[in-house]
């Protein structure tokens, strides 16, 4: 009789040793996020001005601008707060119960609480809690392909050499039953040590986040500079030392486009939120300007481009293969085969294959009424790889056996040359991808059952070929990858001639296949230069996968890298844009993760790098547009600074409503924007090319120029017709705003014109510019505001001069871009 250990021992060695988890990442408090989105350099200016408008006595501009910053921080807090809140709810799905034995009594508790020394139970269908030691077993399998990426299930025992008398925490019981004491929990267990060297892989920033660091960096420091010598001209042209401050600092804000970080963010929070609508939770919201970037993607067999479930594929009986599309055709020949495999089964077993058999059974003789009698079970053993079922039939004794067919040669009576014929097929089989197993069966009229299944006359009746039925959308997907130029690799522990076999019928185009044993005796230079013609790796242990990331980032490629197990946390944590499986992975390998696949779907992956690409060139499109439109504004701010006879004509409350109402709302109508046609036909971007590349910088500036003469034209006309200064000026402003409609309009797409864009019904883009329109008609004509943005209102036909100034540049930049584009 097991006793186990007490309550009390066990409840003192909990507290002494800790719950039996693995250390999560714990939430960031919200000063911690606030904190990290202050510290950019845009974000210190903001505050500067928002505190010193405030002691100046604008509490309207300083309002505004602290405004601005508590929106950034609650849209990042909403954002980070939502995927963690998915992420435990993934986790609760898949905390563990866990069946003890203590003070001789069995019972059911929560696996954190269980300790070193405990006597646990494991049985069908349980995912095992903590490493342990088997004291006791009856046909134990297990299935620890989580942990060491072997998809074959391991036949325990309880004297052995090589690991099989242990069972390893995460791992999943197949079949059997057994008693086993704990050997290591937590942080000690094989899982949890391979999440502990986790902290030592360090993960780099993004491209983009790295050169818009500089970027603003630079901005920053010109600001400054700007700013101080525009107090200085101002002071010195003007002498009001008050009004050279504000002008200052409007300078520095019209030169500074803090917009960056709220385009930024909108753009990661919505792009994570449009992921999720496609199965992909975005766990670090950086990682989808990278998607866009991916140049390969390493992917799992089994359940990302397979369906994780086992189904029977072909028959071999009397020298005749049918493969499934046929078994309808041929009912009466596969009758007994698949009745024979059935009753060798266990009808309620979580045995894949087992499951697979009955269910193929049952598909195609659902009305048959079999036997239920029965009287004995042969369960599988490490050395012989067959179980049989034995049911009394008519008095008679009848035996079902299934298993490797090179067991089963030894069980049935064939000949030398029957035994050949056979082998034949199991190769012709096996070469497709398939798993094979022989039937047999076996009367018998002894007076008693012999004590091991060599004891039975099998006859042979033929093989079953069983396959994990590769997913519907993934040849498709395969497809779509080599067209968008991205190389994809597949990773896996199963022979190569299975690898080969499933990478053919999904479409790779090339099969050369690198295996496991191939690489231990490889450096890494060579392995570098290898990993350039393969797209196949076999056999592979789960450290290989992290050698295999770092051969290709070294190879300079952008690695999107797939998992599920503990054992592809490091590589997932390495690669670019790590993905780890929602529904079979691992509370370690999700949080190594950039993204979480939902839907455990090869071509989920491949939606969301075509996301990933339309988001990054929306996200290029908002940018440069930010670029443009500054120009303007800084040419107004500086323009009345070293001509004293110019009226000012943009303060900082215009600059205020122009940065942080119409920029940011903007940019949303460019996140909503579709992709652009053929986007995932060309080739990803080049990892060496700049986000705001020179030519990128020279279109915004002329762009910018382009209005800003504009608007300057519109103002000379104003003085022209004698207007008073508050007239020009709200003629100027109008000017610019209509302008900054018009360059969203034609900047939204780069090969479509601004009608087809309008046609598409970009409902956010429609809605901005009849509110724009709107609040520009309400500062024109409500006293109140007038007054506070320093209006007069002109007269309605003078504000035709405003819009056919402004109309310039769309007819400009279309023109441009019908002459580029046609």
């Amino acid at each position: 009789m097991i006793q186990g250990l007490s309550n009390i021992a066990a409840q003192a060695i909990l507290k002494e040793s800790g719950y039996n988890e693995l250390p999560s990442a714990k939430p960031k408090k919200i000063w911690k996020i606030a904190l990290e989105v202050m510290k950019e350099p845009m974000f210190m200016l903001l505050i500067s001005c928002g505190l010193l408008y405030m002691l100046l006595g604008d509490y309207v501009e300083g309002a505004i601008l602290l405004l601005a910053i508590s929106v950034i921080i609650i849209i990042t807090f909403y954002q980070y707060q939502k995927t963690e809140k998915a992420l435990e709810a993934l986790k609760r799905l898949s905390s563990l119960k866990a069946n003890v034995v203590r003070d001789g009594v069995e019972y059911k508790i929560e696996a954190r609480e269980l300790v070193l020394g405990d006597i646990i139970v494991v049985n069908e269908g349980d995912r095992i809690a903590a490493d342990a030691q088997l004291l006791q077993l009856n046909n134990l399998v297990v299935d620890e392909s989580l942990l060491t990426g072997e998809s074959i299930p391991v036949v325990k025992v309880i004297q052995s050499s090589d690991n099989q008398h242990l069972i390893f925490s995460g791992t999943l019981v197949v079949q059997g039953k057994g008693y086993a004491q704990i050997t290591a929990t937590g942080v000690h267990t094989q899982f949890g040590k391979i999440g502990t060297s986790l902290q030592n892989i360090t993960q780099d920033s993004t491209r983009l986040q790295k050169e818009m660091k500089v970027l603003i960096r630079n901005l920053f420091i010109i600001g400054v500079l700007l700013s101080v010598g525009v107090v200085c001209a101002f002071y010195f042209t003007r002498g009001n030392f008050v009004k050279s401050l504000l002008t200052g600092l409007s300078a520095a804000m019209s030169l500074l486009p803090e917009e960056f970080p709220v385009v930024l963010t909108i753009f990661l929070a919505l792009g994570s939120w449009r992921l999720s609508k496609n199965n992909v939770l975005t766990r670090k919201p950086s990682a989808i300007e990278t998607l866009g970037s991916a140049t390969v993607l390493c992917t799992d067999k089994t359940g990302t481009i397979t369906e994780n479930k086992m189904s029977v594929a072909a028959l071999y009986v009397n020298d005749t293969i049918y493969q499934l599309n046929s078994f309808e055709n041929h009912l009466p020949a596969i009758d007994n085969i698949l009745k024979y495999a059935y009753l060798a089964s266990q009808e309620a077993s979580i045995d894949p294959m087992e499951k697979a058999m009955v269910e193929a059974y049952q598909q195609h003789f659902p009305s048959t009424v079999l036997p239920k009698n029965l009287v004995k079970e042969y369960p599988l053993s490490p050395s012989l790889l067959a179980m049989t079922r034995v049911f009394t039939i008519d008095n008679t004794w009848v035996a079902y056996a299934k298993g490797a067919p090179e067991a089963m040669f030894t069980l049935c009576t064939i000949t030398e040359k029957e035994k050949e014929i056979y082998l034949n097929a199991v190769h012709q089989l096996a070469e497709q991808g398939y798993r094979v197993l022989a039937v047999g069966m076996s009367r018998m009229h002894a007076n008693q059952l012999p004590e091991s299944q060599s004891g039975f006359n099998f006859d042979f009746i033929g093989l079953i070929a069983l396959e994990d039925p590769i997913r519907a959308a993934v040849p498709q997907a395969i497809q779509e990858c080599a067209t968008a130029g991205i190389k994809v690799m597949m990773i896996t522990g199963d022979f190569p001639a299975t690898a080969k076999s499933i990478a053919t019928k999904i479409g790779f185009s090339s099969t050369e296949v690198l295996t496991g044993e191939e690489m231990q005796t490889m450096t890494e230079a060579e392995l570098r230069s290898r990993i350039h013609s393969v797209s196949i790796f076999a056999r592979v242990v789960p450290e290989q996968k992290l050698r295999i990331v770092q051969a290709l980032k070294a190879n300079n490629e952008i690695v999107a890298m797939t998992g599920d197990g503990v054992n592809d946390a490091p590589a997932l944590k390495a690669a670019d844009i790590g993905i780890a499986m929602g529904l079979k992975g691992t509370d370690v390998a999700r949080e190594a993760a950039s993204l979480v696949l939902l839907d455990d779907n090869f071509a989920s992956i491949v939606a969301a790098i075509r996301s990933g690409r339309r988001i990054f060139d929306n996200l290029q499109k908002a940018m440069t547009y930010i670029l443009a439109i500054h120009i303007p504004i800084i040419g107004l701010v500086l323009y009345p600074a070293f001509f004293s006879h110019i009226y000012m004509l943009l303060m900082p409350l215009h600059i205020v409503f122009l940065e942080l109402i119409i920029d940011p709302v903007c940019s949303i109508a460019f996140e909503a924007e579709q992709e652009e046609k053929g986007i995932m036909t060309r080739p990803p971007r080049n990892p060496d090319k700049q986000f705001f590349g020179s030519k990128k910088i020279l279109q915004s500036v002329l762009q910018g120029l382009l209005l800003l003469a504009l608007v300057i034209g519109v103002y000379y006309f104003s003085v022209y017709e004698a207007h008073q200064e508050g007239e020009v000026r709200a003629l100027t402003f109008t000017t610019l705003i209509l302008g900054n409609l018009f360059l969203i309009l034609t900047s939204l797409s780069k090969t479509r014109s601004f009608v087809q864009v309008i046609a598409e019904k970009n409902y956010i883009l429609l809605t901005i510019i009849l509110v724009a329109t709107a609040l520009l008609f309400v500062m024109m004509k409500v006293p109140f505001l007038q007054q506070l943005f320093s209006f007069q209102f002109p007269g309605y036909w003078h504000f035709l001069t405003a819009i056919a100034g402004a109309l310039m540049i769309l007819i400009i930049l279309e023109l441009i871009k019908w002459l580029k584009y046609r």
